[in-house]
């Protein structure tokens, strides 16, 4: 399947804005995805006690920079938004280099990128700039301005539900607090604007709900704000760096087995693809918040290179360069195939099960004994119906016959239509 541009256009629209974990980046980005998809906006004021932590005070910034004794910006907030270290406090003074070369940020090592910096929850300021540009200041004294507020305010995310047949839910989950950085950020959240651009234009079994949040304290904050009703999830996905060269990565959930990690597992080895299947660890993105041990829901992280392992990560690198269309669109196909896989993993019951039904007169079995071109689809018929005993899903039987799950799909449908078959309906299914 071939995407259209939307997803690299989508996220050349959202590469200026300057995003933090709360602010008017924020809204601003949450207003251009609610032009695609039926987005709520949710505002959690300063301050709300959520579990251990608190939200934090809303932090928004008009310009920034250091100038030298010519009236020259050295630094300007107005090129690069990551020249300012995201969650600065207001500073307005002059200052000599000496006092502001602990303020300054660089990578030695990459003297052309810049540097992503933030102090969150510590009161600091500072500004990130190209190496090569560091040992190039030389002035005795500079001004330095930043046009920052850090007041009482709200910390704000995105939430789009698609009601299905069954209030079981998929949920799926992407940070939005990244400045202009294009792989940690931008792509988790086009891939997942055109996942529920697709699961809201078809039927659905499952309710799906998508999460545009900051990272840790918004996935914290609206665990806080909905711990009644997260029983509902029986599937979760965290979806973040998603369009960089590397080869998949998917990260199993804190359970280890749960139907998420065993559905992307079996659609990642059918895709003939390599890539990686890693255990849970508590540390990396939202996955460690929803697999926390209070909640330990089944939500696992699908990704590509993991984070901190592409040199471009956390700097001015991690730009539209970066960014792989094929891999935006094979990154959307996966995951679109691992909920298609969710929303056909019925439980079936043998109708005839003593010994095996006649399927020739039935037109499901080759007419002449010998061919060999139809054996797979024959192969698919008979491991249905020999483990279709209402204690095995679809997927457990294509994994136990190492077939496609579309295969051993299409083979339940036939049966089904045979009157060999019946759905055996779970608890809260429609």
């Amino acid at each position: 399947m071939e995407l259209d541009g939307s997803l690299v256009s989508l996220m050349k629209e959202l590469y200026p804005i300057c995003r933090s974990i709360t602010g008017e980046g924020v809204r601003e980005t949450l207003r251009i995805i609610q032009k695609r998809i039926p987005l709520e906006m949710r505002e959690v004021p300063s301050g709300t006690k959520v579990f251990d932590w608190t939200v934090p005070l809303e932090w928004n910034v008009s310009d920034a920079y250091v100038m030298d004794r010519a009236g020259k910006r050295v630094i300007d907030f107005q090129s690069h938004n990551l020249h300012l270290m995201s969650y600065s406090v207001p500073v307005r003074k002059k200052m000599s280099l000496e006092e502001l070369r602990p303020h300054l940020f660089s990578l030695p090592a990459h003297p052309g990128w810049i540097p992503y910096r933030t102090s969150y929850y510590k009161e600091n300021w500072g500004f990130c700039l190209r190496h090569a540009d560091v040992e190039r200041l030389s002035d005795e004294e500079y001004d330095v301005v930043i046009d920052s507020t850090l007041q009482a305010g709200f910390l704000t995310y995105g939430e789009a539900y698609l009601p299905g047949e069954v209030s079981e839910e998929v949920l799926v989950s992407c940070h939005v607090c990244h400045p202009s950085l294009c792989n940690d950020n931008l792509s988790g959240i086009a891939v997942a604007v055109k996942l529920a651009e697709t699961m809201a234009a078809r039927a659905r079994r499952y309710s799906y709900r998508f999460l545009f949040i900051p990272g840790t304290i918004g996935s914290i904050t609206w665990l806080a704000q909905n711990e009644q009703t997260v029983s509902r999830i029986r599937h979760g996905l965290v979806v973040t760096g998603v369009g960089d060269a590397g080869n998949v990565t998917y990260k199993k959930s804190r359970q280890g087995n749960a139907e998420m990690d065993r559905a992307m597992t079996h659609v990642l080895r059918h895709a003939g693809e390599a890539h990686s299947i890693i255990d849970f660890f508590p540390y990396g993105y939202d996955e460690r918040q929803f697999c926390s041990p209070g909640f330990n829901l089944p939500v696992g992280c699908f990704m590509r290179t993991p984070h901190g392992q592409y040199p471009e990560y956390h700097s001015s690198a991690d730009n539209l360069d970066l960014i792989r269309p094929e891999s935006l669109s094979g990154s959307y196909e996966h995951c679109l195939k691992v909920f298609e896989l969710l929303e056909g993993n019925r439980v079936y019951v043998n109708q005839s099960p003593k010994c095996e039904p006649q399927l020739g007169r039935r037109g499901l079995y080759r007419s002449v004994a010998g061919q060999q071109e139809n054996q797979s689809r024959e192969l698919a018929l008979l491991w249905v119906l020999n483990m279709s005993d209402g204690r095995h899903a679809l997927l457990d039987i294509a994994d136990r016959a190492d077939l496609p799950f579309g295969q051993i799909q299409s083979a339940a449908d036939a049966l089904v239509g045979a009157g060999l078959l019946k759905e055996l309906q779970r608890p809260g299914s429609a």
